[in-house]
């Protein structure tokens, strides 16, 4: 008499289960590294962007003086992940500051850029490698 298999045996459910336990340990972290890194670039495009106006306001000043000031072409930016920041406005020099905003998952993370382009990483986030970079830090090697 044969028997008829049906289902499967507890061992079977158990590999299986296993295989899903290391999948999940490897997977949900890099997940979170993803949303985090796609986060990033609300900053890095905002902080372009505004670069640009401040040149506009330059060009049609002369002074950086100013600027940053509703009512401009370089109005003080604004973002969901980051809050913007002007500073070290003078007739010459200015500097743009996005700081990660600790409730959308960005907290730590810390970019400027001034009117010679220079970007920087003055904060990055716990487990996270490139505070102090002379460049946007993209990735938690510190890679820029």
């Amino acid at each position: 008499m044969t028997r008829l298999a049906r289902g499967f045996t507890l061992v079977e459910l158990l590999i299986v289960i296993a295989i899903i336990g290391v999948i999940a340990a490897i997977a949900v972290p890099q997940y979170g590294d993803y949303v985090t890194r796609s986060k990033l670039t609300e900053a890095f495009a905002t902080l372009s962007e505004h670069r640009v106006k401040m040149e506009q306001f330059f060009q049609d000043n002369r002074t950086y003086v100013g600027a940053c000031t509703a009512g401009t072409v370089a109005p003080p930016p604004t973002g969901r992940y980051f809050t913007y920041a002007c500073s070290n406005l003078t007739a010459t020099t200015f500097t743009v500051t996005a700081t990660g905003v600790t409730a959308q998952g960005t907290g730590g993370f810390v970019y400027t850029v001034n009117q010679a382009n220079t970007r920087a990483t003055t904060g990055v986030a716990t487990g996270w490698n490139g505070a102090g970079s002379s460049c946007w830090v993209t990735n938690k090697a510190g890679g820029c």
